[in-house]
């Protein structure tokens, strides 16, 4: 399976969430160790063609690159900081802040100078506003006083020309003297009268001019108030923008040092974990090794000892002599089913799919390849062993893990792929690990993995050897069926599952 996905550099999301997350960290190394090595190979074949048949370059093309050449005769390479004018890179951002910061002052700045001017444009029309109504204002009393004194000499002469009248009426039997001296003071009246109108005439026109004295000056008064608020305020704008740059180049500086400071420690803390890990990761694979190596040996060792046993106790009981232990490899799971008196025809195992198409395809497979193995049986009890499950899916198996201990497995009948999966009840959650079946045995997905001869001495060996060094996953408690019929009805014989007992 292995070898499919890594020629086809593809795998199905649905097979790729029956991983575990060893499996696939395994997967991930040896698809980037593919693409490595088709990479290398594609460049080789590119300089051997290059080699054979050097390219040329098109007739009439002028579009090429020249590179400027050095006094060594190479080509020019200039390094940011070698020459002795060059800036430092902590110069260089110390410059890139101060210029930034001064950049974000002068916009905050010229945005409160642009409200100040525009309150003050207010301040200034309404100060006109203001003094147009004055204006308007003295006109109208100017106006008004003027017309009262008119009025008021209009009065004065009708009055005075009714009392002549009267006067005349009562002297005109007087002598001739009173009528003169009558007349002459009536010339005198009439001198007084307009020495009077000439008065409040000339009163009229200075209340006039100092009207319109005392309007210019306060104009005045008020046009240099408002340039001395102006200068004041752009004194003071300048002021707010060199505290803000200030401010905000100290408080870019100290951002950078917590950047820095906090960089530095996670970059220590990483290089920590990395080491850490790479210590934790070449014990565990040293582990594994010698795991997988003494597990190998026992075996072989276990399966020599056994035949030895089996011919000697044959030819002692037929009077032969017995026959030569065989070579040091395990046995075919044909040969330890019949060994357990299970059924063992040989069953060839057909090129299939990467991955079954549905259920019944799954069911097939096992009931063709797997069934005449003996698959799923105990060989001590020759019944369906306690751990064996049928086709269920990955929910069902965690619902029934769920209230079970540590160390509680089960192995269903995987619809992703042709094999098993066994799913395991771990501290904090549950775990599912991949079994592929090949030509050879069964293994865990992926490489360098202990091949077993059946599913069954798979189990055995992880009853005693944890299937991850890190996880130390041991099978330890197997979980039983939990219904009736039990959910491998489909997969055995009527007859097996009589004696199964639930």
């Amino acid at each position: 399976m292995l070898q499919q996905i890594l020629q086809d550099m593809f795998i199905d999301p649905e097979l790729l969430a029956e991983l575990s997350e060893e499996q696939k960290q395994v997967l991930f190394v040896k698809m980037r160790e593919e693409q490595v090595r088709r990479w290398t190979e594609s460049e080789l074949k590119l300089e051997i063609e290059d080699k054979k048949c050097p390219r040329k370059r098109k007739p009439g093309r002028k579009g090429f690159v020249k590179f400027l050449n050095g006094s060594d005769g190479h080509e020019w390479v200039w390094v940011m900081g070698d020459h002795a004018k060059d800036k430092k890179i902590d110069e260089m951002l110390e410059e890139e802040a101060k210029n930034q910061a001064l950049r974000e002052a002068e916009l905050e700045m010229e945005k409160l100078s642009q409200q100040e001017e525009f309150e003050l444009k207010q301040r200034m029309d309404r100060g006109q506003c203001e003094e147009d109504e004055a204006k308007k204002k003295l006109e109208e009393d100017i106006r008004r006083k003027k017309e009262e004194a008119e009025m008021y000499q209009s009065i004065k002469e009708a009055r005075l020309m009714a009392q002549r009248l009267e006067e005349e009426k009562k002297k005109e039997e007087h002598k001739r003297v009173e009528i003169l001296r009558l007349r002459a003071c009536k010339k005198c009246e009439d001198l007084q009268q307009v020495s009077d109108n000439l008065t409040c005439h000339s009163k009229t026109q200075h209340a006039v001019a100092e009207g319109r004295n005392d309007h210019s000056s306060s104009v005045h008064v008020k046009n240099s108030s408002f340039a001395q608020e102006r200068r004041v305020s752009m004194e003071k704008v300048e002021k707010a923008k060199r505290r803000r740059s200030n401010e905000l180049y100290v408080r870019w500086k100290e951002m950078r040092r917590q950047i820095e400071q906090t960089a530095e420690e996670e970059s220590q803390e990483v290089e920590d974990n990395w080491h850490h890990r790479e210590k934790q990761a070449k014990e565990a694979e040293k582990q594994m090794q010698t795991l997988a190596k003494r597990a190998r040996e026992e075996h072989h060792n276990s399966l020599r000892i056994s035949s030895s046993v089996i011919s000697a106790a044959s030819a002692f009981a037929d009077g032969t002599k017995p026959p030569l232990p065989p070579k040091p490899k395990y046995l075919t799971q044909n040969a330890l089913a019949s060994q357990n008196g299970i059924s063992g025809n040989k069953v060839s195992r057909k090129k299939r799919s990467m991955r079954p198409k549905n259920k019944d395809d799954v069911i097939k497979w096992f009931l063709e390849e797997e069934k005449p193995q003996g698959v799923g049986i105990d060989l001590k009890t020759k019944t369906v062993a306690t751990w064996f499950h049928g086709v269920i899916s990955r929910v069902d198996a965690e619902l029934m893990l769920q209230s079970k201990t540590l160390g509680a497995f089960l192995v269903r009948v995987s619809e992703r792929v042709w094999g098993y999966t066994i799913s395991y009840r771990a501290e904090d959650r549950c775990k599912h690990f991949l079994i592929d079946t090949s030509e050879a045995g069964y293994q865990f997905f992926g490489a360098n993995q202990v091949l077993h001869a059946s599913l069954h001495e798979l189990i055995e060996f992880h009853k005693n050897n944890p299937i991850t060094v890190m996880g130390g996953e041991k099978l330890r408690h197997p979980v039983g069926q939990s219904k009736d019929p039990p959910d491998y009805q489909g997969l055995l014989q009527p007859k097996i599952l009589e004696s199964t007992s639930l």
